[in-house]
């Protein structure tokens, strides 16, 4: 079989839909990609700026030196354990709003934002609340030392009031991301995170007229860059004319019961699925903390790297959601199949150049978070290039593991997704982390091969699902 032959059958979209499948016509192949990418690549955009932006974010911070690298470090997992309800909020709405963008109930769609803004008002205030009342046992437990701790949670609880502006932010951008308009979210978080990029500049070292504020600087930047983002977001549905998802602020307050019930029960398995998610990172975090503050300035400064992968799998899984919840709304199964595959095989073309970027550059991309003189440097350089070539192995599933189970999240089917989180994350990837990383004493670089086990066993399971086909059939 020729090459020609062999791209056609593994690209073309009539080779990707069986004869006995197909609900109707299918789009060319050319119309098939164009859709979604029209729909994908402010996502992707969005995802790879901030991803960028953040690693010039970590840059400017391990400016200070490794130490300031680990007290910022050391707040990631504690940050996202009070995100985990939001972010399974922000899933069943773009499924719900997407299904009704597909039934062309526009009314029900908005009537659904409503509902979820009065929710993540009430959440968002009570998570920012208890965030900030925990601050120091929470880091302590995660695994900050005497040495970062002040710095650490000063700039955990700065952030965290971010945190409820971030909640309403994301719950607006969601519902947009659900009726295709994936360029709205791209927006507002590129242009918060650019805000948030000057502000580090500003106080970090003190330039003009601002003061050198280290870390708790970096934390005003970050919580400057959530206000501006959700500002943008509120204009988008309260105040822009001819928005799909327009709706007036004493709508928010008519309670729905049976639609809130609904959001419930979609929102359910993605709650569950962050209860695992957090749990693995969480324990995942305090191992790897446990090795040591080089090990976790290396680990913060790698992870920020890992984020550009992170960062195309995003977008290109928020794309197959949002296409596979319109399409299931529309009865057309087969076409939200077809986009599934198509948003995957673009994750393969990606995954290619990203191997060759994290092999190739991986001395380079370290050696940005390396400051000349550092009691860690070394440490940093060998044992980060060593992670990055590790990366290099992961990002093929990584990226094709999130497509699959994005389409999953928009069909509706978010209890397999926490199913497959709990296997994965909550189990396997911490007990592999401790084996690998202390009884085989392989440190730091245990803790990533566990990482690579993990991503390869969600992709296995994401893709069984979805080729079975079962999620086609989920009704919301």
């Amino acid at each position: 079989m020729s090459v020609p032959m062999i791209m056609r059958r593994l690209y073309a979209s009539d080779y990707l839909i069986k004869e006995k499948d197909r609900k109707g016509e299918l789009p060319s192949t050319k119309s098939a990609y164009t859709n979604f990418f029209k729909f994908a690549w402010p996502s992707m955009a969005e995802s790879l700026l901030i991803s960028l932006v953040g690693l010039v974010d970590t840059q400017m911070v391990s400016g200070l030196g490794s130490s300031a690298v680990t007290a910022v470090g050391v707040t990631n997992q504690p940050k996202f354990l009070f995100y985990a309800p939001l972010f399974a909020l922000n899933v069943g709405v773009t499924a719900i709003v997407s299904r009704r963008k597909g039934q062309n109930d526009r009314e029900g769609a908005n009537r659904c934002l409503a509902q979820a803004i009065l929710l993540v008002v009430v959440l968002g205030a009570l998570l920012c609340g208890t965030a900030i009342a925990v601050a120091e046992p929470l880091i302590r437990f995660a695994g900050g030392s005497d040495a970062v701790i002040d710095e650490a949670v000063t700039y955990y609880r700065i952030i965290m009031v971010g945190m409820f502006f971030t909640a309403l932010g994301l719950v607006i951008n969601g519902s947009h991301r659900g009726t295709g308009k994936t360029q709205i979210s791209m927006i507002a978080n590129v242009t918060a995170n650019l805000i948030n990029c000057l502000f580090n500049y500003l106080l970090i070292n003190g330039h003009l007229f601002f003061p050198a504020l280290g870390v708790k600087g970096a934390a005003i930047a970050t919580l400057i860059g959530n206000i501006v983002s959700c500002l943008i977001s509120v204009y988008t549905v309260f105040f822009r004319k001819n928005s799909y998802l327009r709706i007036k602020f004493r709508e928010i307050f008519r309670l729905d019961t049976k639609l809130l019930a609904l959001i419930g029960n979609v929102a359910s398995g993605a709650a569950v699925e962050q209860v695992f998610l957090r749990f693995g990172f969480f324990a995942y975090s305090i191992l790897v903390n446990n090795l040591g503050d080089a090990a976790i300035a290396t680990h913060t400064a790698c992870m920020t790297i890992v984020t550009i992968s992170f960062a195309v799998g995003d977008g290109l899984g928020i794309a197959s959601s949002a296409l596979v919840g319109q399409n299931l709304g529309k009865k057309r199964p087969d076409l939200s199949k077809l986009y599934g595959k198509v948003g995957q095989r673009i994750g393969i073309i990606v995954s290619v150049i990203l191997v060759l970027l994290f092999t190739l550059g991986a001395n380079f991309l370290v050696s940005i978070f390396v400051v000349e003189g550092d009691p860690n440097a070394e440490y940093m350089l060998s044992v980060g290039v060593i992670l990055l070539y590790i990366l290099a192995a992961t990002s093929p599933a990584q990226i094709s593991q999130v497509v699959y189970n994005g389409c999953l999240r928009g069909a509706g089917d978010t209890k397999f997704v926490a199913l497959t989180s709990l296997v994965t994350i909550a189990l396997i990837r911490p007990l592999t982390t401790y084996v690998l990383c202390y009884p085989l004493g392989l440190g730091l670089i245990g803790a990533w091969i566990s990482l690579l086990i993990d991503q390869y066993l969600r992709l296995a399971f994401s893709s069984i699902r979805f080729i079975g086909g079962k999620w086609s059939k989920i009704v919301i």
